[in-house]
């Protein structure tokens, strides 16, 4: 499984690059024609076909760093690197470490950079760059029940004399309410039943912890600090549908992240926890770490199957969906981290005590990536129904005290609201109401002095880039609207074009095989609804 994947990817980190020759004995070692190694070697961003440089540092240039000035740093940071040609510096999407915008790596190392100077001194000693810690104090959050490691994966061994335990927890889980916690908000209990029910063998569980949207980074900060309930919901899930075999695929950038599940996986292993007995006498279940070889798309769930088949990340057409044909045709369940990490907890507690949880008539409780013109960005547990408002003054309110302009409250595919929605609740379906989503769990908060038609013209680039290309409608239509709306930032854009606009977002929300290309005009749209003259003003030639 995967066999193609990784061996490039080992391939380049141990020669920093994919040299032409090294392909070619590749390709002839594992027996495969190279015309398929090549198409995979296009196809992700993360593998090279150029020595790198010495120094390589990249900053992001997607929602939340370019609200914080992220172009104009990147500006001067070439400026200011640029006497030194072994140190490239180059943009990149989204870092997922919007808490510290604008964000960068230093040859793929998480960095706080934080100004021009501390950069530099980065620079000068990449040897001892590295990550920003993501756990500086120890927290206690409200999902985990165990006190303390040794009584971790207490419900799993729980579960495993109890004859019934599997339709008990299915049972559960659709009592509570549970959602999947990616963006698309499907019934946990629901989607768990039915690939419970399907014949065929093997059966495989999968963590998609791939979460690259701008402004999205709460499945790592999980994954950093709650890797046990990751794991211990996905042997319940193993347990219920039958399966003997999970994955955890994660991006490449959460390099950090991974080094702690994978320092869980190697502790559940010594506890019993994964292993040849996790789900009961001579009933295997183990967890294996798969890296993301780059790109947006792959969080898509069959487009991630494809990577995992070692092929090029396309989505598939659906149906038949991943629960009845999934990893080589067999049916999968995949969830996120944050519904995984749930697990434990809602069958521990059952389901009245998950719902009573939440307020203002909602259920459970929610991680929130807050980012964007706020005191203190960063990844928040609420309870599920707590209001914008109430979540932003939990971060000590808006940077400087500044008025709110515009609030994105799901991610960078979900609509654009005005400052009003501070009263809205976190909810799936209060936020749905309200014309926007909650989605990937993403705040981002916009205040006065904003360019928000600048604003969201990156978000509508951001997904013009990470098109994988299969959809005519998407890879096209993208790079019309993108055209359309720099000339509007500019005060260039034509009145005609608004209508162009909305005829693109309509066709590409009906043709595109999935949610890119349905949803990468709509943030401007909401934007033109919420802002209507000020858009306006942008397209002032006929």
């Amino acid at each position: 499984m995967g066999a193609i994947i990784d061996a490039l990817t080992e391939l380049q980190h141990e020669h920093g690059w994919l040299e032409d020759t090294r392909l070619v004995e590749l390709a002839q070692k594992l027996g495969v024609p190279l015309y398929r190694i090549e198409g995979l070697v296009s196809f992700y961003p993360h593998f090279r076909r150029e020595p790198p440089p010495r120094v390589e540092v990249a900053l992001c240039r997607d929602m939340t760093c370019r609200l914080a000035g992220g172009r104009d740093f990147l500006t001067r940071a070439r400026r200011a690197l640029a006497t030194d040609p072994s140190v490239a510096v180059r943009d990149a999407s989204c870092l997922g470490r919007c808490d510290h915008a604008p964000a960068a790596t230093i040859n793929e190392r998480p960095v706080h950079a934080g100004d021009l100077v501390a950069l530099a001194e980065l620079v000068r000693r990449p040897e001892e760059a590295g990550p920003d810690e993501t756990t500086t104090t120890a927290r206690r959050w409200a999902s985990d029940p165990y006190e303390d490691q040794a009584s971790r994966y207490g419900v799993l061994v729980s579960l495993r004399g109890e004859a019934l335990a599997a339709d008990r927890i299915v049972a559960t889980l659709e009592a509570s309410g549970l959602r999947g916690m990616g963006g698309a908000g499907f019934p946990t209990g629901l989607k768990w039943k039915f690939v419970r029910k399907e014949a065929a063998r093997p059966k495989y569980v999968v963590c998609n912890a791939d979460e690259s949207e701008p402004g999205t980074f709460k499945d790592r900060v999980i994954l950093d600090e709650l890797p046990h309930l990751v794991l211990e919901g996905m042997a319940i899930a193993a347990l219920v549908v039958g399966a003997s075999e999970g994955i955890v695929f994660i991006r490449h950038e959460y390099g950090p992240e991974k080094e702690k599940l994978a320092r869980a996986i190697e502790e559940a292993r010594e506890s019993g926890a994964l292993g040849p007995d996790a789900l009961g006498p001579e009933k295997p279940f183990d967890v294996r770490i798969v890296v993301s070889p780059g790109g947006y798309i792959l969080g898509e769930e069959t487009a991630l199957l494809e990577c995992l088949e070692d092929n090029r990340g396309e989505p598939r057409n659906k149906p038949p969906f991943p629960g009845q044909k999934g990893l080589f045709g067999c049916p999968t369940l995949m969830n996120n981290v944050e519904t995984f990490s749930y697990v434990p907890l809602i069958v521990k507690e059952g389901a009245e005590a998950w719902k009573a949880r939440g307020v203002r008539g909602s259920g459970g409780l929610k991680f929130i990536a807050l980012s964007g013109d706020v005191a203190a960005p960063g990844v928040y547990q609420v309870p599920m129904g707590t209001t914008i408002g109430e979540l932003i003054e939990r971060a000590g309110g808006t940077r400087d005290g500044r008025p709110i302009l515009a609030i994105a409250p799901g991610g960078a595919s979900s609509n654009f609201l005005r400052a009003d929605a501070v009263d809205a609740p976190l909810d799936f379906d209060a936020l749905q109401k309200r014309g926007s989503m909650l989605g990937s769990g993403a705040v981002l908060v916009v205040c006065e002095g904003a360019d928000i038609v600048d604003l969201v013209t990156n978000v509508v680039a951001f997904f013009r880039n990470e098109s994988c290309g299969k959809c005519v409608p998407c890879r096209v239509g993208t790079e019309k609207a993108v055209a359309i709306l720099e000339e509007a930032v500019l005060g260039r854009g034509k009145k005609r074009h608004l209508a162009v606009l909305g005829e693109l977002a309509e066709t590409l929300a009906e043709t595109s095989i999935c949610g890119l290309g349905q949803v990468a005009v709509a943030p401007f749209l909401s934007v033109l609804r919420a802002f209507e003259d000020d858009v306006r003003a942008r397209f002032p030639e006929d």
